[in-house]
């Protein structure tokens, strides 16, 4: 109700202020974009029918007037080069690949078939004899490629250390510079921040490149080109489709040279994604902001009621006071995301009862869905990771990561109250 002694065009601005609660216009952004290459935003020549939603694009080839001369070079969602051949270029995936672009402030964005896909690009920019720092805490399948792969088969060295602890990382940089810093923040599945700004300005002062995996906050409550970064990758199958549907991952980039070479590994490795799945992930991303919103709500109460309750021993969450680097969140992320990991009490056999009675929250790998998943890394996304890797890290049996949805909060805390309360009981009865 407005406020009797407010003008009209004060009842006016109240409302679009209530209206308008996500940051700096993106609902905007996430659902119309622009041409990045020209200041002409008009894409007649890529919609002639005036269609509200991208066609899916099927064809794995396209018809040359001339031999050699590829087709729709004018189309905005060809970047310039035309059709040829589905792998090297596809109208749908243009489409898709522009409108990330868009949302991440970037230049520049190039798909692949899964978020490993983009990973693998990242690392086709490093050349035998090469280093590579990567945060200690990160994604396990991230871990067991760069250790299993990269390094034993292509020559590549990695070192996993604490970005946060400048000690360490001072003398590391004296015995040799990295090509690459591979960044996680937050970190899966400890939710560790680090300060991209910070790691930016030591990527650059050693003439190195620093990628960020931007999975956990997605392309609303973070963007790490505007701190520094010179890459960033995403597992599309989380936040950006958001529907447990697709399997998909881009890299995106303000460098020319980073983006040719991308693009390259792209067309030359061949590592696509469908055009339906480009369909299913673009859609997903106008519905983003509202998503996000939804479920960094849900997580907020919910690690509150965590903090509280007898079966948890401990929360992180960075949108806790209690979360160590709370205020290097609070500074560089527009929002604290949807991503909580908990201690229960007990060991083992109570995570277990934990997660096989939750109802509303399904027991699964993967997060950043509509629908809320529980999980317990140790024995499930990071079970890859070596056993005193992981006891440094903190990640044990008792650690359980929630990926919160959309559901109503009421119910997701009392599925968790219900859970929680069945492994104390199983306590109190051994």
């Amino acid at each position: 109700m407005s406020n009797p002694a407010q003008t009209p065009n004060e009842v006016l601005q109240s409302a679009i202020a209530s209206a308008d609660i996500y940051h700096h216009g993106v609902g905007t952004t996430f659902l119309h974009i622009h041409n990045p290459l020209t200041d002409n935003d008009d894409d007649a020549a890529s919609n002639p029918t005036g269609a509200v939603v991208p066609s899916i694009s099927l064809a794995t080839t396209f018809r040359q007037s001339t031999p050699g001369e590829a087709t729709a070079r004018d189309d905005p969602n060809s970047f310039g080069v035309g059709y040829e051949y589905s792998r090297t270029g596809n109208p749908t995936r243009g489409v898709f690949e522009r409108a990330v672009a868009a949302a991440e402030k970037a230049k520049y964005c190039v798909a692949f078939s899964s978020g490993s896909a983009a990973t693998s690009a990242v690392i086709h920019l490093l050349s035998p004899g090469d280093k590579i720092f990567c945060i200690d805490d990160v994604y396990g399948g991230t871990q067991r490629y760069f250790r299993r792969i990269v390094h034993p088969r292509m020559g590549i060295d990695i070192e996993f250390l604490d970005f946060n602890n400048d000690e360490v990382m001072k003398e590391k940089l004296q015995f040799g510079c990295p090509k690459l810093f591979w960044l996680e923040t937050p970190t899966n599945p400890t939710l560790k921040v680090t300060d991209i700004r910070k790691v930016s300005h030591m990527a650059k002062a050693n003439n190195a490149i620093l990628a960020v995996d931007n999975t956990f906050c997605s392309p609303y409550f973070q963007n790490p080109l505007d701190r520094g970064a010179d890459i960033v990758v995403h597992s599309v199958t989380k936040y950006i489709n958001g529907h447990s549907d697709v399997v998909m991952g881009v890299v995106c980039t303000n460098d020319e040279s980073i983006y040719q070479s991308l693009r390259f590994t792209q067309n030359g490795v061949g590592a696509v994604p469908s055009p339906f799945d480009c369909y299913l992930a673009h859609r997903g991303l106008k519905t983003l902001h509202v998503r996000m919103e939804a479920a960094a709500r849900n997580a907020n109460a919910i690690s509150i009621f965590l903090e509280a309750h007898p079966g948890v021993t401990k929360v992180v969450y960075p949108g806790l006071k209690s979360h160590p680097q709370h205020e290097i969140a609070k500074e560089q992320q527009h929002g604290f995301g949807a991503m909580i990991t908990f201690y229960c009490v007990g060991g083992r056999a109570q995570s277990a009862i934990v997660l096989e009675k939750l109802r509303v929250f399904t027991l699964a790998e993967s997060l950043g869905a509509v629908e809320s998943l529980a999980e317990c890394p140790s024995l499930m996304t990071h079970a890859s990771v070596p056993d005193e890797q992981r006891e440094l890290l903190g990640i044990d049996d008792t650690l359980i990561r929630l990926s919160i949805g959309i559901e109503s909060c009421s119910d997701l805390i009392a599925d968790l109250d219900f859970a929680l309360n069945d492994a104390l009981s199983s306590m109190a009865k051994a």
